[in-house]
């Protein structure tokens, strides 16, 4: 069974720098795809990052693109995600998902705020 699980959400001021973690287990880590979406209040899903699937090439969104690095753990099957220069724009519940968003996290809640 796969399980993903999200960490490292918080409060922090605009400007501020928080990274989020997702451990993940059953699956095949280091080959698979992996992407962080975030979900703003009253909005839909957007996608943020994420690795292709051979778990090399990163990709960012127009809106995080040179304040956020995506990076993987092989050896932890942890996915991680820094974010710097937050911006209020930034809070939402963020969900790490596996393979073709196949499977999802519970999701981490990163409130921006001054």
């Amino acid at each position: 069974e796969v399980q993903l699980v999200e960490s490292g959400g918080g409060l922090v001021q605009p400007g501020g720098s928080l990274r989020l973690s997702c451990a993940a287990s059953g699956s095949t880590f280091s080959s698979d795809a992996m992407n962080w979406v975030r979900q703003a209040p009253g909005k839909g899903l957007e996608w943020v990052s994420g690795y292709n699937t051979n778990g090399l090439t990163t990709a960012y969104s127009d809106d995080v693109r040179g304040r956020f690095t995506i990076s993987r753990d092989n050896a932890k099957e942890t996915l991680y995600l820094q974010m710097s220069r937050l911006k209020p724009e930034d809070t939402a519940v963020y969900y790490c998902a596996l393979g073709a968003f196949a499977y999802w996290g519970q999701g981490t809640q990163v409130t921006v705020s001054s």
